[in-house]
């Protein structure tokens, strides 16, 4: 490398004397040296290019560019190559380059350039209108967006919204208007339920207020009672998630407060469960126990310290505090208003929030054996995708999303699309 180095200083030293000389022959003579070395290093770049290249199996080399094989061509037909002579040069292979040829000669040149347009990729305003649902409401995930979206008409994987939510938009959105018999799991379970009411959660949990609940200094450190917290007992229905019957409590609620929940329980449901699920706390113990002797109901505990026991009331809990609680501007303190907050997110909770566990379906759709808003025609908005015959899917060309709210609440969207 260093004679190399030490011969190019001396080349350029005698190449500029001779560009320089007053001598036409001396000076053509340079210039052709200059272009014979040129054409030289052209031709080893090109080399080890094509040597990179070779070592790939030709099915899995990259693709040439509609136009630079229209260039391919365009050199072939000036130099008067052969096809194998081509298709030695720029690594392709002799059908490959046949099949070129027949096409500009078929269909003209607009055919070879023209790029092919896949059939499932889905337009940018989708993916506008899966970042606007983001933006409006940043608290829900890639599934929560894939059901709310399928209830509004179009379907898209959790995988898909993953992959518009991360990459950016390419064109100026259109402005979004914001005013104000079922599977029961996807997983096997210990326990199931055949039928609505065939089996119901029983749980207590506390709600802060405002102030909080819990201060570290005595004695309010031990005190777990209104003004600090509420007391919220419920019985869920396993089979359709929907809140049979609740009730909010001032401190914390005695076993005859709990047997009374139940009552109301069974009348509002008109029915009586096989079989009910608590943890195995104070309440429920033996008045609660001869409760369930006197109406042949089957009482069933989870395993203490044990994680996921009680893991589908339990998770009704963490959405109640985190939808609804968190949510809040400022936690209500009263009583009155502190019910009425929970009566409009359980209004929601039941009609408009799709459930992970219920296949995208809502409590109220599984309770009362609708068809579910996912069931309904679509909303296809890829103009080539392929609809079989008598598919009722409406294509669109735009859409515009739409976010509505339980009587003024930003946090309980009802989200709707329609073509813009």
């Amino acid at each position: 490398m260093h004679a190399l180095g030490l011969a190019h200083f001396v080349l350029a030293h005698a190449r500029s004397w001779c560009a320089d000389s007053r001598l036409a022959r001396v000076r053509l003579a340079a210039e052709r040296d200059m272009a014979l070395s040129a054409a030289a290093q052209a031709a080893e770049e090109a080399r080890i290019l094509r040597a990179r290249l070779a070592v790939i199996a030709p099915g899995r080399r990259p693709h040439y560019p509609p136009a630079e094989r229209l260039a391919i061509l365009t050199l072939r037909a000036a130099c008067g190559w052969p096809v194998a002579e081509t298709a030695r040069r720029f690594l392709i292979t002799a059908q490959t380059l046949a099949s070129w040829m027949r096409r500009l000669d078929e269909h003209g040149r607009d055919a070879l350039v023209r790029l092919p347009q896949p059939v499932h990729r889905f337009p940018d305003f989708v993916a506008h209108v899966v970042q606007s649902l983001r933006t409006s409401l940043p608290g829900l995930g890639k599934v929560r967006i894939a059901g709310v979206l399928a209830r509004a008409g179009l379907h898209l994987a959790p995988a898909t919204v993953a992959r518009m939510l991360s990459r950016p938009l390419r064109r100026t959105p259109p402005p979004t208007v914001d005013s104000s018999g079922p599977t029961t799991a996807c997983r096997a379970r210990t326990v199931t339920a055949r039928h609505a009411h065939h089996l119901w959660h029983l749980d207590l949990t506390l709600l802060p207020t405002t102030p909080g609940w819990w201060v570290p200094w005595s004695p309010f450190a031990l005190l777990q009672r209104w003004p600090f917290c509420f007391w919220l007992a419920l019985v869920l229905d396993h089979f359709s998630r929907s809140v049979v019957a609740w009730r909010l409590f001032r401190s914390q609620p005695s076993a005859a407060d709990v047997c009374r929940l139940l009552d109301v329980a069974r009348r509002r449901a008109g029915a009586t469960p096989r079989t009910i699920v608590t943890d195995q706390g104070p309440q429920f113990r033996d008045d609660y126990r001869a409760w369930c002797a006197r109406r042949g109901v089957r009482p069933r505990f989870g395993a203490v310290g044990m994680t996921g026991s009680i893991a589908v009331i339990e998770r009704f809990f963490r959405s109640l505090k985190h939808e609804m609680l968190r949510a809040l501007p400022v936690v209500p303190l009263a009583m009155t208003r502190m019910h009425d907050e929970l009566a409009v997110y359980l209004h929601w909770y039941h009609d408009h929030r799709p459930h992970q566990g219920l296949a995208g379906r809502t409590p109220a759709e599984v309770r009362d054996a609708v068809v579910p808003a996912r069931e309904r025609p679509r909303l296809e908005p890829r103009p080539r995708f392929p609809l079989p015959r008598g598919d009722p899917a409406r294509r669109v060309r735009d859409l515009a999303l739409h976010v509505d709210h339980v009587r003024g609440r930003a946090h309980l969207p009802i989200v709707s699309l329609r073509a813009a």
